[in-house]
């Protein structure tokens, strides 16, 4: 090229060519330790606020990367003026080469990760994330406690602690109730717990520095709400949660402390105490790099002073120390699991053409407390079904153990219609049913509630004809009536217990039992429940009477409805002792 002829316009044109000039800007050296410094600080800004694991199996690190990679050769653009001297073209182009070979690798690998995760190609192994046990519906649901039923769902459990806490004029303004309830047993009780948090920026910022001072507890049973303040149980103020931002938001917070690990959402639960924790479910994908999400771990953080401590999976589930930990798997997670159990077992091509025994969840779930865990409760329809299910699962959010029960009828939808029919009148809205046995018939019970989440009425549906349907406000008056339209009479179905329970106890001795059984009768001055090896016991005391009479929730379905004032009439072996025990109860 004549250097004499040299201009602008010719090195446009040749940078189309193969053989291109490539022209250096001035102070080139120290403009690409310019632009490798703005790299830097565009990674470590990208860093702080994506959170990308260090894990190849975490999709969000394919991005920051690539973010890294398209920073330089933006920056080698602006810093050279190439956009005024295009000469400088083919020296930005060179500077491409690199960070644009990096970003289509990464797109390869994310490309080729996607596929050998697919469900298309792993349909089997998809179906195996979770191990299903078929169960009898008799035999698992054998006791009626209508005490340890949650009758509010989540929005009424949220509507109910928002109202609370307006009341509280030292919050008010300041804090607000976070979005997530987390249903857990507390002290032998079905509960929500929430964290208050910031209600806005400004109060974050001349609010920050004490932290949030309370969580609150809404009663699933009594629709009670506590706000618990941290000073008052001698803790420290919360300062992790997702309210908090910089070094102290929680997902921040356990990033810098677990680089490596990926995370499904945390959820707020309390221990035996009154302590918030914070229980972060370590999540990996077992199948390829983007499939099969499963929880192999959790990390276990102070919600007050941010320490944290990781457990495996079989320890978090067999630990003594951590059985108060209700929820490691969400249900999400789990219906996502049984899905795929249901939809993939025989193979991807039946799920869509012969659909041989394909199966999946209903829409909706509930919680129920069962030997002081909590359970998810989900229909189960096949998928060509409109509006009917052909059974239910139970999965423990502790252990992922899942059952399912054969069970024809209604879906939950279905049964929430059928219950708003019956009070239609007032408008209310029913809960998301929950499967019961009463008078071992499959029992959908819900929560009638108002329009501003109050529960107002009960209602109990059939699963199999969801036409027979009652609701009242009592819940002994609800039980009353549905034993009256299935035809279930309450004290012929005690007299039956009592007939079997001598039969099976003492068999060749049952006259002799008979003679020496003795009915008490009185008014209840105190009633009291524990459960014991699984079943549900309730301690009565009468009024004319020293001892405590015990009967077993399976012994009697009333004993669930009693209350203090009740009249009463009990078989029982003997009236001696502090605790005699009972054979039958009927209430006067």
């Amino acid at each position: 090229m004549d250097s004499g002829n040299f201009n602008g316009a010719n090195v446009f044109t040749n940078i189309y060519n193969k053989d291109e000039v490539v022209i250096p800007p001035e102070n080139a050296g120290k403009k690409a330790i310019i632009n490798a410094v703005l790299t830097v600080i565009v990674a470590a800004v990208g860093y702080y606020i994506m959170l990308p694991a260090f894990n190849f199996k975490d999709i969000k690190l394919y991005f920051w990367l690539g973010l890294i990679a398209v920073a330089y050769p933006v920056f080698s653009f602006f810093t050279s003026k190439a956009l005024m001297r295009p000469e400088y073209l083919p020296y930005v182009k060179k500077n491409t080469l690199i960070p644009g070979s990096i970003v289509c690798v990464l797109v390869v690998l994310v490309v080729i990760g996607s596929l050998v995760s697919s469900v298309f190609f792993r349909a089997k192994d998809f179906s195996q994330l979770i191990t299903v046990e078929e169960a009898n519906f008799t035999e698992e649901f054998k006791e009626l406690d209508f005490k340890s039923v949650p009758m509010l769902d989540e929005d009424s459990a949220k509507n109910l602690g928002s109202k609370q806490l307006g009341e509280l004029s030292e919050y008010v303004s300041q804090y607000v109730d976070a979005e997530d309830y987390t249903q857990i047993n507390y002290k032998g009780k079905p509960v929500r717990v929430t964290t208050l948090k910031y209600a806005n920026i400004i109060k974050w910022l001349t609010n920050t520095e004490q932290g949030i001072p309370a969580y609150m507890i809404v009663d699933m049973t009594t629709q009670k709400v506590d706000v618990v303040k941290l000073k008052d149980l001698g803790m420290e103020n919360i300062r992790y949660s997702p309210a908090e931002h910089f070094g102290r938001l929680l997902a921040r917070h356990l990033r810098f402390q677990y680089p490596t690990y990926l995370f499904d959402t945390p959820t707020f639960e309390i221990d035996d105490n009154g302590r918030p924790y914070w229980i972060c479910p370590r999540m990996d994908f077992t199948i390829g790099l983007f499939g099969g999400e499963d929880i192999t771990g959790i990390v276990l953080l102070d919600a007050t002073t941010g320490e944290s401590k990781y457990y495996d999976i079989e320890t978090a589930k067999t630990d003594e120390n951590l059985q108060w930990i209700d929820r490691i798997y969400s249900s999400t997670l789990i219906s996502q699991q049984y899905d795929y159990y249901g939809q993939y077992k025989n193979g991807f091509f039946n799920s869509i053409l012969g659909q041989k025994d394909v199966k999946i969840t209903t829409q909706g779930s509930n919680y129920i407390a069962l030997n002081d865990d909590v359970y998810m409760y989900t229909g189960v329809t096949s998928v060509t079904a409109d509006d009917s299910i052909i059974g239910f699962i139970l999965s423990n959010q502790r252990t992922k153990e899942t059952k399912f029960f054969k069970q024809s009828g209604a879906t939950e939808y279905a049964a929430q219609q059928s219950a708003e029919g019956k009070v239609q009148q007032y408008g209310y809205n029913a809960t998301f049913p929950l499967l019961m046995n009463v008078g071992n018939e499959p029992t959908f019970f819900m929560a009638l509630k108002d329009n501003d989440g109050y529960v107002k009425m009960y209602s109990l549906v059939n699963v199999e004809q969801s036409q027979k349907a009652v609701a009242a406000e009592k819940l002994d008056d609800c039980l009353q009536a549905y034993y009256n339209e299935m035809g279930i009479d309450g004290d012929a179905k005690a007299e039956l217990d009592k007939q079997s329970i001598i039969i099976d106890s003492e068999g060749d001795k049952e006259e002799d039992n008979k003679k020496e059984e003795i009915v008490a009768e009185g008014t209840i001055a105190d009633i009291r429940s524990a459960v014991l090896d699984g079943n549900t016991y309730y301690y009565i005391k009468l009024d004319a009477y020293d001892a405590y009479f015990s009967i077993s929730a399976k012994k009697s379905n009333i004993a669930v409805v009693l209350n203090k004032g009740d009249a009463v009439k009990l078989t029982v072996k003997t009236t001696e002792g502090d605790i005699a025990e009972a054979l039958t109860l009927v209430k006067k």
